[in-house]
């Protein structure tokens, strides 16, 4: 068409060589600025700017060629049924397959090895293989799918992972470089592969090797006269089990369901790290651990706060990106506007049927009533049959949204996130109701300057929180939603999503709304799970973090007159927040959000 523009010749093309590539003339491709996915057929790949420039199309390319090549040669299925349960060995399991199939892509297309490199380019910039300065800081996964890699494509190892690598190719070259040469004869049988990848996880002690049938019929038959009396219930015995599973069976007297617990938040960790997977490389993994009551001897200490900073969005990037990345969230608002309207008009008029009147029925004097017409007719002497008009004191309200922008918000949730709050600020805005939206994360991963100042100073024990806290301050309370409208587009930023330590964030978002002079002040927590830096919980005790927050709610929700509600992305915050739902559905945030704000208004 004449007045198609470069960039649209441009999708439309490579929407149809993904097709061609794939072999699935179904294949949807969507353009986000998100980290790239790809969901059964459909593929959300990077949107390039206006003007195309090559780094930023080649990586589009690459990662629509990596999607297809997927589609084509990989079966979810076959991949799951022997995926190892270890959680660093399930990730090398999954970096070595997608190593297959991109090898497959390379061999078979020559025009395809640049496009891979560029995706390939990516994904290690946000990988800590990058950023790592000492061996035990190398992730095995990323070094050895680099190094596998190099091996079927001749491709060299990029060279800010390049350093990474070298630090662990020796120990990954004497166990598993024979390795190497097998899989690279089984390229185009998966099967086969997996078996293969699996091998070599055991030659890398990641994983254990699986008892044979005649170990097994032989266990089976001196145990089962035993194992009532002192077998666990999982049937393992001690001298089966791995050291940390010997350390984490409860002792005598504990809860019987301890156990099962722990297995559960085990499965559940999994599960999120599966999802994560091919995102940053680097996203925590939340425990979400069962209620426990707050010791009264805990004591949340603060190693430096010399590195933290509360720093407006606008100050993260330039103007240039900030319009680049609002314009990216005003694409994904097109299509919920319809949604997003009925939903800023349900609540706009709850608010403003209690701002605006009230009646008081069967007065003697005042309006007639409607309802009582045929009274009227029937009795004309009845003297209860009018009402007045009264006005309500509406109380002069503020609410502060919190929004959670930990790396595991990553993707769609922080999308919603970002377009709720978008809502929520316009919609409260023509109600007279002023809002804040704010984040938090941090400035680094695995700790930053705060780490690296406890390091220097001899690594003291108990440090407490060991990490550079980021406070983002998205819209002031009294700032007009127009003068904040594009800061919500820096929740789409790559990188600026890593760890959340939430019972800080907490107390920074409550001081500022004591300090507001409205009579009500509502305080909306969106948050995925519980709080968690590797740096901080790698030095002080299990749950460190999480029992911090504990007791930072219960004091909000004991004695402050903020109220205090929750939303939970994917994960139970009920057994956090006294008031808080849980979704499982992210789509499902913008209505859950306005309802539960209908109802803390509705209250009194």
């Amino acid at each position: 068409m004449a007045d198609e523009s470069p960039l649209d010749r441009f999708k439309s093309v490579l929407t149809g060589a993904s097709r061609a590539i794939a072999h699935e003339p179904e294949v949807e491709v969507a353009w986000t600025a998100d980290n790239p996915v790809v969901n059964g057929k459909n593929m959300r790949l990077p949107m390039p700017g206006r003007s195309l420039p090559r780094d930023q199309a080649m990586e589009a390319r690459g990662f629509a060629d990596s999607f297809a090549l997927k589609i084509r040669h990989h079966n979810d299925s076959l991949h799951a049924r022997n995926a190892p349960s270890e959680p660093t060995a399930r990730a090398a399991y999954d970096a070595v397959e997608a190593v297959r199939y991109e090898a497959l892509g390379s061999r078979d297309y020559a025009g395809m090895r640049a496009n891979l490199d560029a995706a390939n380019e990516v994904r290690i910039g946000g990988d800590p293989i990058a950023r790592a300065s000492r061996p035990e800081e190398v992730p095995i996964p990323a070094a050895l799918a680099l190094m596998l890699r190099e091996h079927l494509t001749g491709q060299p190892v990029p060279e800010a992972a390049k350093a990474g690598v070298d630090m662990l190719r020796g120990w990954i070259g004497e166990r598993a470089g024979a390795d190497f040469d097998a899989l690279a004869k089984s390229l185009n049988d998966q099967e086969a592969f997996q078996h293969l990848a699996l091998d070599m996880l055991q030659h890398l002690e990641l994983t254990q090797a699986a008892p044979s049938e005649q170990e097994s019929e032989e266990g089976e038959e001196g145990e089962d006269q035993e194992e009532d009396e002192e077998q666990p219930d999982d049937g393992e015995s001690a001298e089966d089990q791995t050291p940390s599973e010997v350390a984490s069976e409860p002792s005598e007297g504990e809860d019987e369901g301890e156990s099962e617990q722990e297995r559960q938040m085990e499965d559940d960790s999994s599960d999120a790290e599966e999802a994560d997977e091919g995102e940053e490389g680097m996203l925590p993994t939340r425990p979400n651990r069962p209620w426990t009551e707050v010791p009264a001897s805990f004591d949340y200490k603060i190693y430096t706060q010399a590195f933290d900073e509360v720093v407006g969005a606008s100050d993260l990037c330039d103007e240039d990106e900030l319009t680049r990345l609002r314009a990216y969230l005003d694409a994904q608002l097109k299509g919920l506007g319809g949604i997003i309207t009925k939903l800023a008009n349900r609540l706009q008029r709850r608010l403003m049927a209690q701002q605006n009147r009230s009646w008081d029925f069967d007065q003697e004097e005042g309006l007639l009533d409607a309802a009582r017409l045929a009274r009227v007719v029937i009795s004309p002497g009845h003297s209860l049959s009018y009402k007045i008009e009264r006005d309500v004191e509406f109380k002069d309200t503020i609410v502060t949204l919190l929004i959670d922008n930990s790396g595991s918000m990553r993707g769609r949730p922080i999308s919603i996130a970002a377009i709720s709050a978008d809502v929520l600020a316009r919609t409260l805005e023509r109600c007279g109701v002023k809002t804040e939206i704010l984040g938090f994360t941090t400035r680094a991963w695995k700790g930053g300057q705060s780490r690296e100042s406890w390091l220097a100073s001899g690594k003291p024990a108990h440090p407490g929180r060991l990490n550079d806290l980021r406070h983002i301050v998205y819209k002031k309370a009294d700032e007009p939603y127009r003068h904040a409208r594009r800061n919500l587009g820096l929740m789409m930023r790559e990188g600026l999503l890593k760890e959340n330590i939430d019972g800080e964030a907490l107390l920074w978002a409550h001081q500022r709304m004591l300090a507001r002079p409205e009579d009500r002040r509502i305080l909306m927590v969106i948050s995925d799970g519980a709080p968690v830096d590797d740096s901080t919980l790698s030095v002080n005790n299990a749950g460190y973090l999480e029992l911090h927050l504990r007791r930072v709610i219960d004091w909000i929700e004991r004695q402050s007159p903020v109220q205090l509600v929750a939303i939970g992305i994917g994960h139970d915050v009920t057994r956090y927040y006294r008031r808080a739902v849980t979704i499982m559905d992210v789509e499902q945030l913008a209505g859950t959000m306005i309802e539960q704000l209908a109802g803390l208004f509705e209250d009194e």
